[in-house]
């Protein structure tokens, strides 16, 4: 639909436009836009593809790897055909693929891990593109008494397969859940954590807004145990573990 004041697309083009996109994404089941020689549309189908091929085998390298280049490649021949990709901006391509994997609407025969080892790897693009602004914090301040600071370039996944361990050698058969902290540290490399559940849920009750004692005995109170002090020593020892890996940038001021 055109916009008050926009020039009026003529509807031989606008079907002209579908005809050609419609070619490729679809490559030979669609025919050929008027006036287009074939062999001069291959060369467009082929550009189109091998682009966004190039953005998913960068994204997401194991998973190449652990289907193969022929089963990789009619995967994302069909992603191409298939889903409509809601995003102008190139980088968001492999998270368009994630929801193409997501939606049910591949048909492709996969492994059960398979979209969840693809989460895995666009999680460190995810991470390594976060535009972030770190609050004033002291680096060495109290994480038990003050408000502690969790990174700002951080995503905390769940998984119900090892995905950190497959590959071409190394293929599952049951699941084995994972719980795995991603984060930029201060040399703006991405990291990756094995964690454990409470671990987890404690870093995510660490809100900007509660101290880390008050984590804990929200933690302790969760886990049917009480916030004695053997737990919230243990608890001071996992907050300064996950500052020194760079997970928490230390206190707010």
């Amino acid at each position: 639909m055109n916009r008050p004041g926009d020039r009026a697309v003529p509807a031989g083009l606008q079907a002209w436009q579908s005809a050609f996109g419609l070619r490729l994404r679809h490559g030979r089941r669609a025919p050929c836009p008027a006036g287009v020689p074939a062999g001069r549309m291959a060369v467009y189908e082929g550009l189109v593809f091998q682009r966004l091929r190039g953005f998913l085998d960068r994204c997401f390298p194991v998973a190449r790897a652990t289907l193969g280049e022929a089963r990789w490649t009619r995967l994302c021949r069909v992603f191409l055909r298939d889903w409509p990709c809601a995003t102008p901006w190139f980088r968001e391509i492999p998270q368009e693929f994630l929801a193409y994997l997501d939606s049910g609407a591949c048909r492709q025969p996969l492994p059960r891990w398979f979209g969840e080892l693809a989460r895995y790897e666009w999680a460190e693009l995810a991470v390594d593109v976060m535009d972030v602004a770190v609050p004033p914090h002291r680096p060495d301040g109290d994480l038990l008494d003050g408000v502690p600071l969790a990174n700002p370039a951080l995503l905390s996944l769940a998984f119900a397969w090892p995905v950190q361990r497959i590959g071409p050698d190394c293929r599952p058969r049951q699941p084995e859940p994972v719980h795995l902290v991603v984060y930029r540290d201060v040399q703006d490399t991405v990291r990756f954590m094995a964690v454990s559940p409470a671990s987890a849920r404690l870093l995510a009750l660490l809100d900007g807004r509660c101290s880390g004692r008050a984590a804990l005995e929200i933690l302790a109170a969760e886990l049917g145990r009480p916030a004695d002090a053997a737990f919230i020593d243990f608890g001071r020892h996992s907050l300064a573990e996950l500052r020194l890996h760079g997970v928490l940038l230390g206190e707010l001021t």
